[in-house]
C-alpha cells in the first residue's frame, strides 16, 4: 500500500516593533540576559498588561497580504500551562476571536529546492490555505548547560504572530517551499526581519500518514520548534518515513509532541499533545476586546507593499527581465530594489540583472549591506552598449569591480581595455588577417560562411581583444 503525507505548519513570527506586545520594555535582539525586563514581562502580582497597537497593526497587515479575513473585533485570551520559560504560568494569545482568518500562500515555484525547481515549475501553481492568524506574547529563551539551565526573559512578551496554515502539504518539499515564501512576504511587508538562526520565525509541523485516496487524517505528530526552514525539511523526511514504516509494520502511531535533534537526524518523543482544552483557555481579564474597524484596518491598508509575486510581474513586463531573472531578484527585496536603483533609466535591464545574477551574487552571497555603488553596474552595461569594450571585456572589469570596488570606466583605463573602434586602424588589421589567411578566404568564398570566425580571431588577437567585434565582422564581410 502507498502512503501520503497530511502537513501542517504554525509558523512563529516575532514582529518587528519597538516594545513588547504588553509592556514598554525594549523588542531588540540581543543584549545582556534579563536586562530588558519589568514586573509586566515578568509576570510579578499586580503588574497590568496594555497592548501594542503597532503589533495590533503590523498583524492586520500582514493579513492583508496574506488575503485574510480581518476580524472587526478580536480578543485576547489566557492560555494556562507551566513551563519555566513563561513566567506567569499562562501566555495572552488569542483563542477563539483571532485577528485574521482565512487566506492562504500561492507557491512562488522557485521557492523549493533547486533540485526539484525543474519538476515544479512545469506543474501548476499550488495555494497553501491558512486557517489563521493570531497575535500572542513570545516566551523566554532557555539556555541547557550540562547540569543546569539559564532562562534569558529579554524575549519574553515580544510580540509574535501565529500563522497557522490548512493540511494542504504533501512533502517536505512543499513545506520548504511554503516557509521560504511566507519569508519573503513578511520581509516585503517590513513586518518581521523573519530571521531564523536569531529565533525571529520559528515552526511547529503537524505531520500524519494515510494510504494514498484516502480522506480521512491520520493521527498527527507535531514537531516542535523547528529553527531552519532545510531543518523542517530534513524533519519532515525523518518523521514520514518513521510513521509509514510503523503502520506498515502493524504499529500504532501515538498523538504526542516530539523533538527533532538535527546532529543526529532522528525525532524524539517530548510528551503526550495536548489538546485545546487542557489548555483552559478564558478571556484575559485585564484586556479589552480590540476593534480594527475603529482605524487600524485603514492604516494597515496605507502600508500594502508591493508583494513579490507582482515585483516579479513588473520586472518581467516593464524591464524586459525574463522569467527566472525576475524570479531571484523579487525573492530578495534588499537585492531587487538594489537592482532597480542600477537600472534608474537606463535600458540595459536584462544585462545587469544578468550580471547581479550570474557574477555578483557568486561573490556577494550577503544581501542585506551591499557595498558596491549600484551605478557601477549601470556604467558597465553603458560601456559595452558604446562599444567601449566588449562582452568579454566586461567579465574582466566585473571581475576587478567585485574586488576593488572601483568604478568600471577607471578600471577600463587602467587596464587599457578601451576598444579599437578607429575605422582605419581596424580595415588595416582585417587587410593583414586576410592577407595571412587565404584559406580561410576561399572556404568563406566558397559558401562555407563560418570560416570568417578565423579571421576575426586573427583581428583580436592581433588587438590583444580589444577590436570591436560588431565592426570587424562588418569591415571582414564587406572586404571578401
Amino acid at each position: 500500500m502507498e502512503y501520503e503525507a497530511v502537513i501542517g505548519l504554525e509558523v512563529h513570527a516575532q514582529v518587528k516593533t519597538r516594545t513588547k506586545m504588553f509592556c514598554g520594555c525594549k523588542n531588540e535582539y540581543g543584549g545582556e540576559p534579563n536586562t530588558h525586563v519589568c514586573p509586566v514581562c515578568l509576570g510579578l502580582p499586580g503588574a497590568l498588561p496594555a497592548p501594542n497597537v503597532e503589533a495590533i497593526r503590523q498583524t492586520i497587515l500582514t493579513g492583508l497580504m496574506l488575503d485574510c479575513r480581518i476580524a472587526e473585533v478580536c480578543k485576547f485570551d489566557r492560555k494556562n500551562y507551566f513551563y519555566p520559560d513563561q513566567a506567569k504560568n499562562y501566555q495572552i494569545t488569542q483563542f477563539d476571536m483571532p485577528l485574521c482568518i482565512g487566506g492562504g500562500v500561492v507557491l512562488d515555484k522557485y521557492a523549493f529546492p533547486k533540485e526539484v525547481q525543474k519538476e515544479v515549475y512545469a506543474a501548476a501553481e499550488k495555494k497553501i490555505r491558512l486557517n489563521r492568524i493570531h497575535l500572542e506574547e513570545d516566551v523566554a529563551k532557555s539556555t541547557h548547560y550540562a547540569t543546569e539551565s539559564g532562562i534569558d526573559f529579554n524575549r519574553c512578551g515580544t510580540p509574535l504572530m501565529e500563522i497557522v496554515s490548512e493540511a494542504d502539504m504533501r512533502t517536505p518539499e512543499e513545506a520548504f517551499a511554503y516557509l521560504t515564501t511566507l519569508k519573503r512576504i513578511l520581509n516585503y511587508g517590513d513586518v518581521s526581519d523573519a530571521d531564523m538562526e536569531k529565533g525571529q520565525m520559528r515552526c511547529d509541523v503537524n505531520v500524519s500518514v494515510r494510504p494514498v485516496g484516502q480522506t480521512k487524517f491520520g493521527t498527527k505528530c507535531e514537531l516542535k520548534n523547528l529553527n531552519s526552514i532545510s531543518g523542517a525539511r530534513r524533519a519532515l523526511a525523518y518523521e514520514i518515513q518513521r510513521q509509514i514504516e510503523t503502520v506498515r509494520g502493524g504499529g500504532v502511531i501515538t498523538q504526542e509532541t516530539r523533538r527533532w535533534d538535527d546532529a543526529a537526524g532522528q525525532t524524539y518523543v517530548m510528551r503526550s499533545k495536548e489538546d485545546a482544552h487542557d489548555y483552559r483557555y478564558f478571556p484575559d481579564p485585564d484586556l479589552l476586546p480590540v476593534r480594527t474597524d475603529s482605524g487600524l484596518r485603514a492604516e494597515a491598508e496605507a502600508r500594502l507593499p508591493e508583494l513579490p509575486r507582482q515585483k516579479k510581474e513588473r520586472l518581467v513586463t516593464a524591464l524586459g527581465l525574463s522569467e527566472y531573472q525576475a524570479e531571484v531578484l523579487a525573492a530578495d527585496k534588499a537585492l531587487g530594489d538594489y537592482f532597480e536603483v542600477a537600472v534608474g533609466d537606463t535600458k540595459h535591464g536584462a544585462a545587469i540583472a544578468n550580471y547581479i545574477i550570474n557574477d555578483f551574487l557568486a561573490t556577494e552571497p550577503d544581501t542585506a549591506d551591499i557595498q558596491i555603488p549600484a551605478r557601477h553596474f549601470s556604467q558597465l552595461a553603458e560601456l559595452v552598449s558604446d562599444g567601449k569594450i566588449n562582452s568579454k571585456q566586461a567579465k574582466e572589469v566585473l571581475a576587478e569591480m567585485l574586488v576593488s570596488r572601483e568604478e568600471p570606466a577607471l578600471i577600463v583605463k587602467k587596464k587599457g581595455l578601451e576598444q579599437v573602434t578607429d575605422l582605419g586602424a581596424l580595415e588595416a588589421f582585417c587587410d593583414e588577417a586576410i592577407a595571412a589567411n587565404p584559406k580561410s578566404v576561399a572556404d568563406y568564398q566558397s559558401g562555407k560562411l563560418g570560416a570568417i570566425n578565423a579571421l576575426k580571431g586573427f583581428v583580436m588577437k592581433k588587438t590583444k581583444g580589444q577590436a570591436n567585434p560588431a565592426l570587424v565582422d562588418e569591415v571582414l564581410k564587406k572586404k571578401l
